[in-house]
């Protein structure tokens, strides 16, 4: 520990990481014999040092859970709760990369470099989505202190244009503390065909139905600890749960999802009433907290018709199955701690969201949330045919906005809105019987998340490193929450905190919150606001728990003050320049690209998993796709080049002896050319060239010409084409489709049947003659 009187660290604490090794205290002589050994001193991890689980669930609300008064049958979190303490004024920073960040890091999201998500990153130190070495995560200072440490699930904290075999590999979870790691990379991921990474290797799911991740993740976490514990009883372990549940794409098994069947047919205003009254008798909120009023944008239930009820209230029953499906997880990791007689010294931290409820379906919802967040809003008359479909592998569905209104109440807003506690305010369950005597407590301290770093920290007894591997770390800027455990009372040791995303603000001081919802609604993907024209409200939450009383315009003051408190903190923690962009920082120019100012690309057959942004971007430019093959004599099928998914993407492939071009957009059309006759046996050159109307509009449409050497053998017309992304994280693959497949006429992997000898993508816009000829040069000059 440091000492008292200097504030020096002492050698050896831990405040240097990795602990430099002890000198030699043997004896060396000529020879074994007049020679006496030590053994090197294995890693320990301190005396009483706990286990640790942190469980983070995705886009959940503070009113969902019945833990906290919610709808939706929570009985793992119940149990946590009832033998642990319940937190109902902890918060997060209302999106998804950003919390995770400050979560690992301790430091607040910017500090991390995180202000954003990872697609969505910018060239400004808070915004570059790039955690630094002088951030070092608690799981690397765990491992460099005597802690087994791994991550299942989602990982959302690499730049998406690290994701390539090419790495670097410095922000995946194995580099960034976790010795093992079994989960995806990116936002989301469809649940039933998960695209894998064992370490830093691509793995596929297996084909197994029924297969779902949050079940697998689960599989492999409680498989993992007992080989831990049979190889290392004596040796703490960390491990970070986070599955892809409950994020868009709502993906669960009708069993679960029937579990609700008519219990939201009352509707979102008469849940959120239901919900605050429960949460009232349980006394996770004060009794005289009111219920906060429904915005004027968001539509009154009973505005929609039979139809659209019927529909929307199946989406919220599905969202709800999934929900109470990824507890029960936790509980078989629960059980498994308990079966390995683990459970009273391990401190299980578990964090309901890490932002509040998502409002990215839009107001109708969705079947394909990759096309509503880039602009393209689904129609209750379209989706409501394929109601029965809703959470299955067809669809990437995601329910509509007042659903996450109602989930987070009281509270104002929902998710991206980090200027109220919708977006921010999360429940959250620590349990650990040998520490914890106060079972059943509620704690009401002011708190965020990154405080449960230095909390992890503090119960393992570990100083917070002061360098790791050389580089001098900047502080931990949370604090810890253990104080807590003894004392319902204590005062909160957390006075001041800032919040921000996407330009909505809020600072918290000392029981007063000063907060602007700045701009565009939460469900509004492009376009900006001007920041001069921001109205803040101010609130006093230690009278007024759900901010429903706006004091600005009584206390003029107290507002001035908190104002200028959100400036010094944003200077402080590279929170500016303020951003309210969403769909225009998609662009993948904002970001590093190895592929930058490269217009031709040449493919070798195996070439599969390379991340959509690390390949060609063939969207809204004129553009090539050759490929030379040989063909059998009994004939061939299958992809030769494909690029997303069944959510959006194109490929090119053979289908019953034909060369097929596909282009689909949003699995909702499917523009489609095909050759006129088949492709003969023997060695070929095929092409599709594809010609835009317009390259300056996003999403133009444009003419297909398929060939068989130079020979045009079909041609045909596409009316529109997925303009920012066809998926969060399916691949670019060369002589299959893997995951799900881009095209309806085949399943996955769809894998070639004729050999693969290369496959050319140009996105110079030259025409098809001069590529041709540049394609005979270089093979006569080979």
């Amino acid at each position: 520990m440091p000492d008292e009187e200097s504030g020096a660290a002492a050698p050896g604490d831990g405040s240097v990481l990795p602990i430099p090794p002890k000198p030699f205290d043997g004896k060396i002589g000529d020879t074994y014999a007049d020679s006496t050994p030590e053994k090197p001193e294995m890693l320990m991890a301190p005396e009483a040092a706990p286990n640790v689980l942190v469980v983070l669930i995705d886009d959940v609300g503070f009113g969902h859970t019945s833990t906290f008064g919610g709808p939706v049958n929570t009985p793992t979190l119940q149990r946590l709760a009832d033998d642990g303490l319940r937190y109902n004024r902890f918060h997060t920073t209302a999106l998804c990369s950003p919390t995770r960040a400050a979560l690992l890091t301790g430091r607040n999201h910017h500090s991390a470099h995180t202000g954003t998500i990872m697609e969505l990153a910018t060239g400004y130190p808070g915004y570059d989505g790039v955690i630094g070495r002088d951030t070092a995560t608690v799981a690397e200072t765990l491992r460099l202190r005597g802690y087994n440490t791994a991550a299942f699930g989602k990982w959302h904290n690499t730049p998406d244009y690290e994701l390539s075999a090419a790495g670097p590999y410095d922000r995946w979870p194995t580099r960034l503390g976790f010795e093992y790691f079994y989960g995806f990379q990116g936002g989301e991921a469809n649940q039933w065909h998960t695209p894998m990474y064992e370490g830093t290797t691509p793995i596929e799911p297996p084909d197994e139905p029924g297969w779902h991740f949050s079940e697998a993740i689960a599989d492999r976490c409680v498989s993992w600890i007992a080989e831990q514990q049979a190889v290392a009883p004596d040796k703490p372990f960390f491990v970070y749960w986070a599955p892809g549940a409950t994020h868009t794409p709502h993906h669960v098994a009708p069993e679960w999802a029937d579990r609700y069947q008519g219990k939201f047919d009352h509707g979102w205003d008469e849940q959120r009433r239901l919900t605050w009254e429960k949460q009232k008798q349980l006394g996770v909120i004060p009794a005289d907290t009111r219920l906060t009023p429904r915005p004027d944008s968001i539509p009154a239930w009973n505005s929609a018709s039979a139809d659209e009820k019927r529909l929307y209230a199946r989406m919220q029953e599905v969202y709800a199955g999934f929900l109470e499906h990824v507890d029960a997880q936790v509980g078989r990791i629960v059980d498994q701690l308990e079966v390995l007689g683990l459970r009273d010294d391990t401190m299980i931290v578990y964090i309901v969201g890490d932002n509040g409820p998502s409002a990215e379906g839009s107001l109708t919802g969705t079947l394909n949330n990759m096309k509503t967040q880039q602009g393209f809003p689904d129609s209750p008359e379209t989706m409501l045919p394929l109601i029965d479909e809703i959470g299955s592998a067809k669809h990437e569905n995601h329910y509509p906005v007042p659903w996450a209104w109602a989930g987070s109440s009281p509270f104002q807003w929902m998710k991206q809105v980090a200027s109220h506690f919708g977006g921010t305010r999360n429940p959250v369950v620590i349990s650990w019987p040998k520490r914890i005597k106060d079972t059943g407590g509620l704690r009401s301290q002011f708190h965020h998340v990154i405080d449960i770093a230095p909390t992890i920290l503090d119960v393992a007894g570990i100083v917070a490193p002061k360098t790791v591997d050389g580089v001098e770390q900047r502080a931990i800027e949370g604090v810890s929450l253990a104080y807590t455990f003894d004392d319902a009372d204590a005062a909160s040791r957390r006075t001041t905190q800032y919040f921000e995303m996407m330009g909505n603000r809020a600072l918290y001081h000392e029981g007063w919150v000063a907060g602007c919802l700045h701009g565009k609604l939460p469900w509004q993907t492009t376009g900006s606001a001007s920041f001069d024209n921001d109205t803040w409200e101010l609130y006093d939450i230690e009278r007024d728990f759900s901010q429903a009383d706006d004091l600005a315009a009584q206390h003029p003051d107290k507002l001035h003050e908190l104002q200028d408190m959100f400036l010094v903190e944003a200077r402080k923690y590279n929170v500016l320049p303020l951003d309210d962009r969403f769909a225009e920082r998609a662009d993948a120019a904002l970001r590093p690209n190895l592929l930058a100012g490269k217009t031709s690309f040449v493919y070798l057959p195996g070439t599969v998993r390379i991340p959509e942004p690390a390949a060609p971007n063939t969207k809204n430019v004129d553009h090539t796709i050759g490929v030379e093959l040989d063909i059998p004599d009994v004939g061939a099928d299958g992809a030769l080049v494909s690029c997303g998914g069944e959510a959006g993407g194109y490929t090119l492939f053979i289908h019953g002896g034909h060369l097929v071009w596909e282009h689909n957009w949003f699995n909702e059309e499917r523009y489609r050319v095909t050759s006129d006759a088949p492709i003969p046996p023997g060695h070929h050159i095929v092409s599709a060239e594809i010609r835009v109307d317009d390259a300056t509009t996003p999403g133009t449409g444009g003419d297909v010409t398929l060939r068989l050497g130079e020979t045009a053998i079909g041609t045909g017309r596409f009316d529109k084409q997925v303009p920012f992304r066809f998926t969060v994280n399916e691949t670019f693959d060369v002589g299959c489709s893997l995951i799900t497949p881009v095209s309806s006429l085949y399943q996955s992997p769809a894998t070639f049947t004729g050999t693969i000898k290369r496959v050319l993508i140009d996105i110079s816009g030259a025409p098809f003659i001069d590529l041709a000829t540049r394609a005979k040069v270089a093979m006569a000059l080979q």
